[in-house]
């Protein structure tokens, strides 16, 4: 897992009960480690740090490190320790072991494979498939490498001691050892293993046919008897079959490989057409300079073909700098700069280059479009998003209950904007309330006045405009709504529709994160729309229940992306803007 270069994310101290956590969660995962020692691992004064980190292929990993050296690393819930720790703890775990020329390949990211290991006189250690155990080299007690085992003991005896033994995560001379001071491994003599390194000493890997015949013969003769052996094999059998599996699995690695060149060239070339076709018809030359981040979001994401997701990460470049330095040094289109320190932006564009101008941008149907944008905003072309009809209606109150008598509606009968007006409009013009000198103005009677003016306007107000008065009249009646989902029948509510809430919080440090909340309430999946977002911005987006609901959940995408979610929600699913609350907190976009 480390055997390449990891990515560091962040690294802070930890809390005091983080600290308290972890040293319960050590505690638990490794039993046979006394108070004392605990105390001694993870001591309560000295400073320990919390390092977030992302392995080569993208697993997310937390390390916990004091003095500089790591001494847990934490994978999918599950603590290992590192050879740090092992160093002071040899017996921690249950341990293989295994011939020292076996220890390079280890080091190359390679498993153990079960012909390397090295059985003592008392037999494989007890372990169950997935338990965590160590490495070590012959004549030394000092564990070497950390992993899982790849199968149980009865399934190692029963295969003959074939096939893999431990699945090898962290190993001495790795990235993750080079995260530490770089100390070497102390020497734990190994009464037992002393005979067995000098026998081993003799015996180097050979190439040569006679040298592959007798292990051929010696293997045959192994697999013939019923009973395994508890003592290893002979130095010769077990490195020349530790090396040929070994050689086996860099023979699949290397296929894997090249299995992966056909996939790096088609992203590297949808990489260039989403490139060119976002310079011609996306791009204009007031935008510039235009940072790359908001190129990449903004222009290439929305120009990828339908059925397609761009990701620069499974190209060749695998990071966009890089694809955009290829595009200036080799294409000449483009010229970027560092404007401000650490953010590049595109400064200039040649808009006369061959290359982009006999670039022909491929027209989608509208069809092809929508399946396109379902791919890219959802992962999989889902059926079309059809936002609800909302229709604000009003019930009729106590109080106005005179004033809609002639029109037979009772208190709680629930009426459209249009149909009271209608009603207010009758009732003006069957009691002759226009007035005659101004007819914008209507003459307030006693059942208007008890029905639309406050107390203190009794005396004071003797007419209304028009609008004023059916304005009154609205806003005295009890507010519902009517939500109508395509093939559903109609909803109706108290109240009024309460809108998407789009917000930004800080979590820790100054980190902005965007909140969306009632997603729900318009049909909307909060994961689909996490997913949607998490592909836009490129950033990541998790769901957190809503306190004191039991169903809800908010949508917690990282940054300040008011402007993606607006657009989302907006051009996507088509949710009317005066539905959608907090759009104007979006940061606003300057020249520099």
């Amino acid at each position: 897992m480390f055997a390449r270069q990891f990515r560091v994310k962040s690294n802070t101290a930890i809390k005091g009960s983080d600290r308290r956590k972890l040293k319960a969660d050590v505690s638990a995962a490794f039993p046979s480690l006394t108070a004392d020692e605990l105390c001694e691992l993870i001591p309560n004064k000295e400073e320990l740090n919390v390092v977030k980190i992302y392995a080569h292929k993208g697993d997310a990993v937390t390390l916990y490190v004091l003095h500089k050296n790591p001494l847990f690393f934490e994978l999918e819930k599950r603590l290992y320790p590192t050879v740090y720790v092992l160093w002071r703890h040899p017996a921690l775990l249950p341990t293989f072991r295994t011939w020292p020329p076996v220890l390079e390949k280890l080091i190359g990211g390679a498993d153990l494979m079960l012909p390397g290991v090295v059985a003592p006189s008392g037999g494989l250690p007890n372990v169950k498939r997935g338990d965590c155990c160590s490495v070590t080299l012959v004549n030394n007690r000092a564990p070497v490498a950390v992993g899982n085992a790849a199968s149980s003991s009865e399934e190692m005896l029963s295969a003959g001691m074939k096939g893999r033994g431990v699945c090898v995560l962290h190993a001495y001379m790795d990235h993750l050892w080079a995260f530490g001071d770089k100390s070497g491994p102390p020497s734990f003599p190994d009464a037992e293993g002393e005979g067995q390194e000098a026998n081993g000493e003799d015996y180097e890997v050979d190439d040569t046919q006679e040298e592959a015949e007798r292990c051929e013969e010696e293997e045959e003769e192994q697999l013939s008897s019923e009973k395994v052996k508890d003592q290893p094999c002979c130095g010769s059998e077990a490195l020349s079959l530790a090396v040929q599996e070994e050689q086996r699995a860099d023979e699949e690695e290397e296929a894997d490989q090249e299995d992966q060149k056909m996939p790096q060239e088609t992203m590297d070339a949808l990489l260039l057409q989403c490139f060119l076709h976002a310079l011609k018809r996306k791009v204009k030359k007031a935008e510039l300079p235009l940072l790359t981040s908001t190129f990449l979001r903004n222009h290439m994401f929305s120009c990828c073909p339908s059925g397609k997701q761009l990701d620069i990460k499974k190209s060749s470049y695998k990071k966009l700098s890089k694809f955009l330095q290829a595009m200036q040094k080799q294409h000449n289109l483009i010229r970027v700069k560092e404007l401000t320190k650490g953010v590049e932006s595109i400064v200039e564009v040649d808009w006369n280059n061959k290359e982009l101008r006999y670039f022909k941008v491929v027209e989608e149907t509208n069809g092809d479009a929508a399946t396109a944008a379902a791919a890219q905003d959802g992962g999989e072309a889902e059926p079309p998003y059809h936002p609800p009809e909302i229709t604000t209606l009003y019930s009729v109150s106590a109080r106005l209950e005179p004033l809609f008598l002639d029109a037979n509606k009772r208190k709680g009968t629930i009426l459209q904007p249009a149909e009271v007006r209608h009603i207010v409009t009758e009732y003006v013009k069957k009691n002759e309330l226009v007035d005659e000198n101004n007819k914008n103005y209507v003459t307030v009677d006693p059942t208007l006045c008890d029905c639309l003016l406050e107390k203190s306007e009794y005396q004071e107000v003797q007419s209304l405009k028009w609008d004023d008065l059916f304005g009154r009249a609205l806003g005295k009646m009890a507010e519902c709504y009517e939500v109508v989902f395509p093939g559903h029948a109609p909803v109706r509510k108290k109240g009024h529709m309460e809108p998407i809430d789009v917000s930004v919080a800080s979590r820790g440090s100054n980190k902005k994160v965007t909140l969306i909340k009632n997603l729900d309430a318009y049909g909307l999946d909060p994961a689909a729309v996490g997913a949607a977002l998490q592909r836009r911005v490129q950033a990541s987006s998790v769901l957190q229940p809503v306190p004191g609901s039991k169903d809800k959940v908010v949508v917690q995408i990282q940054g300040n992306q008011i402007h993606q979610v607006g657009r989302l929600l907006t051009d996507y699913y088509q949710i009317p803007r005066k539905y959608i609350q907090g759009l104007d907190k979006a940061p606003k976009s300057g020249k520099k």
